[in-house]
């Protein structure tokens, strides 16, 4: 009788979470005698995951948590390391999370243990020097992105563009009416939804410009309506607190979450540069993505830098498809001409729509199946 398959998998926050479970569910649809074991969330612990320990513990954000935080991730780091040599688990699964998976993964490896790394850290992007490291703790690497494949490819790493969680689960075709009765919306009105990020500092930087750019389109568009998502209970009270301070003249609804039915109801979107600029790309809307940082943090980035650009949709085309602007170039003058473009342009819009629907089709490849077969053709038991 053959033993269990071991899988020990590692995710460090939600987003690793989802991924985590819906890899779980394919690989025991096909390979039903199987464990899990590792770190991980409620998701993951639903498709049968024992967590050594809460997952939140490996769920830290900027470099001062987590230097604080660095002896204890440290120690949980080489306690996960000595209890899966004792399991012997077959394969490890480091679900992004790259700072404390890779290093794991290259002592796993060493030990005997083969390591799958599920999500490519940004090396395209920045940093390419990373490489090295990676090509040492990692067996195989699983890509959302096609490019990201093409890099590892380059550079003779094992690699699967198993395609993205969020073009499979994505409509090709989004109900914008009925996303607009969901908000109780003019139909025949413009709607632009306003994503001014998802951490506070970004908002405090996004938002007074962002608020600037609506006033102006308003001006010449006075029906405007927008839709802010606010990814949280904290970014709600923070950005409906600095509205009600300062009146900003345009009509407005802060929404709790609901980010795919907030685009999905609108007709362009200005957006921070991340990944809600893929979301808005696969729900089809002309888009304007605008980000503002510290001068020295864009100092930094831009030096190691190895890609001129930074949102996603124009990466994928390698073009100027979508307006960016960063830093002083994110004006509320140019991005409400932008703005007005996106919207009014039909041309302009048709041609996107077009683009997008590509892309879509083509990353739509139910990532958590290829997924699944990347990681059972290396593990041979």
């Amino acid at each position: 009788m053959a033993k269990p398959l071991k899988v020990a998998l590692l995710a460090g926050e939600s987003s690793g979470d989802t991924l985590g479970a819906g890899l779980m569910k394919a690989l025991k649809a096909h390979y039903p005698d199987i464990e899990f074991a590792g770190i991980g969330g409620p998701l993951m612990e639903a498709e049968g995951l024992v967590s050594r320990v809460p997952m939140e513990r490996l769920s830290v954000m900027g470099i001062s948590e987590v230097l604080g935080r660095l002896p204890e991730l440290l120690k949980v780091r080489r306690a996960f390391f000595q209890w899966c040599c004792q399991w012997q688990a077959d394969v490890f699964i480091g679900i992004d999370a790259p700072d404390f998976n890779l290093g794991l993964e290259k002592r796993l490896r060493r030990a005997g243990i083969r390591t799958v790394h599920y999500v490519s850290p940004s090396v395209w992007a920045w940093r390419k020097g990373r490489i090295r490291k990676i090509r040492q703790a990692v067996d195989h690497m699983l890509t959302l992105l096609p490019f990201e494949a093409d890099f590892y490819q380059q550079e003779s790493i094992p690699v699967t563009f198993v395609g993205h969680t969020m073009a499979d689960r994505l409509p090709m075709k989004p109900d914008t009416q009925q996303a607009r009765q969901q908000f109780e919306l003019l139909s025949d009105q413009p709607v632009v939804a306003m994503l001014p990020g998802s951490r506070s500092s970004e908002v405090s930087r996004l938002l007074p410009i962002f608020a600037e750019t609506m006033s102006a389109v308003a001006q010449e568009l006075p029906t405007l309506q927008v839709l802010i998502p606010a990814a949280n209970e904290a970014r709600n009270q923070q950005i409906t607190q600095w509205l009600q301070a300062h009146s900003p003249g345009f009509h407005y609804q802060v929404i709790d979450g609901q980010a795919d039915a907030v685009i999905t109801a609108s007709d362009a979107v200005l957006v921070a540069s991340g990944t809600a600029t893929l979301q808005t790309m696969l729900l089809k809307k002309p888009m304007v993505v605008a980000y503002r940082m510290s001068g020295f943090s864009y100092w930094l980035i831009s030096s190691l830098a190895t890609t001129e650009w930074v949102s996603l949709p124009n990466i994928l085309e390698q073009r100027y498809w979508v307006p960016e602007r960063l830093q002083e170039a994110a004006t509320p003058e140019q991005l409400s001409a932008d703005l007005k473009t996106a919207l009014t342009d039909k041309a302009y819009r048709r041609a996107f729509v077009e683009r997008a629907e590509h892309w879509h089709q083509y990353m739509a490849r139910n990532a958590d199946e290829e997924a699944a077969k990347a990681v059972l053709s290396l593990v041979t038991l």
